[in-house]
């Protein structure tokens, strides 16, 4: 039974949401926005140290394909930032990973912002790119789109590079758990490629995962593969990027999987020794979608949500909506359905 589809999004903690979900558009055409909710996160205590805290929250996609972001705003407090830039190798999400059709193109459109353009453990080549708030991105290769004729300079979110402790364990939840189980390589050493001239003398141990787009799931041809790369510190200590800060906090607060059955998926994560922490139990309104989402946390407390989608906008302006309880989960949406979802505009 497949229990994940794809990436859903990457959570992000922005200063200003309206600010950034402009600058995603322009940069890597994040143009499709599919909710915008303002509410109190009231499920998330556990995660923002006991006290309800209200938020923005804006979704958007490439509907070329990928994942999506989730813009998230603090708006009862002013998000905390790291105590220090995230190194390579530091637990946590230290990059997304954005698809595109040609990388080399993709760099010469971003030379300002952009690092060198290396070639990639995984294949082909990447580089490494900031926002203007200091979260990093990395430009690979994609290998699959959901609309070949509107491809821009980038697809969507691909994937993430992960900071961990020991590989072999965090392979128990995201490989053996939420099945991105291809190996397309295990090196380590010292590598050129990495950002940070700090630590890029350090060695490392870097294993690439891929999942394969199948499709089975709502949107599952639009959110398509999966890549996430792990990596481990081999000289020396590394920090917890959101060492003595919440949830929401300023840099990527989440990685997002979208899930097909939460019952199967609860007992597999207990299995494999990864429960569930917050659990909405149902159906949470998202104000112009909703869904059952949950939380675990990786062996180094990286926080992963699920979210099995219940309701989704195709049509806002006409009310129409899609309730995929009663469709059945596991169907794919037609792909006219899905592109309708393009007319809400960031």
């Amino acid at each position: 039974m497949q229990l994940i589809t794809g990436i859903q999004q990457v959570g992000i903690g922005i200063p200003d949401v309206h600010t950034a979900k402009n600058w995603y558009r322009d940069h890597f055409g994040m143009t499709t926005k599919v909710f915008g909710d303002e509410a109190e996160a009231k499920l998330m205590t556990k995660y923002t140290g006991g006290i309800v805290h209200s938020r923005h929250a804006v979704l958007s996609l490439n509907m070329s394909g990928g994942g999506g972001m989730e813009i998230w705003q603090y708006t009862s407090k002013v998000p905390v930032k790291p105590h220090a830039a995230p190194q390579f190798g530091d637990l946590g999400i230290y990059a997304v990973k954005m698809k595109s059709h040609n990388v080399t193109h993709a760099h010469k459109k971003f030379y300002k912002e952009a690092g060198p353009l290396y070639n990639y453990i995984g294949g082909g080549q990447h580089f490494w790119l900031n926002d203007p708030w200091g979260n990093r991105f990395e430009i690979v290769a994609g290998h699959d789109w959901f609309n070949e004729k509107k491809i821009l300079t980038t697809g969507g979110v691909y994937g993430v590079v992960i900071g961990v402790s020991d590989i072999d364990k965090a392979l128990k939840l995201y490989a053996s758990v939420m099945g991105v189980n291809q190996i397309i390589s295990d090196q380590s050493g010292v590598f050129k490629d990495i950002p940070d001239a700090e630590v890029s003398g350090e060695n490392y141990r870097r294993v690439v995962i891929r999942k394969q787009a199948r499709a089975v799931g709502a949107f599952s041809k639009l959110l398509g593969g999966i890549e996430i790369e792990l990596v481990q510190a081999l000289d020396r200590k590394p920090n917890k990027i959101f060492e003595g800060r919440h949830w929401g906090d300023a840099g990527f607060i989440h990685l997002c999987f979208d899930v097909l059955n939460m019952k199967e998926l609860r007992r597999k994560c207990e299995e494999h020794g990864f429960p569930f922490t917050v659990d909405s139990g149902d159906t949470f309104d998202m104000g112009e979608s909703g869904g059952h989402f949950t939380y675990c946390e990786d062996p180094d407390g990286t926080l992963i949500e699920m979210v099995e989608t219940h309701k989704v906008p195709v049509l806002k302006k006409l009310g129409w909506y899609i309730n995929l309880k009663k469709r059945g989960t596991e169907k794919t949406l037609p792909d006219w359905m899905v592109r309708m979802l393009s007319l809400s505009k960031v």
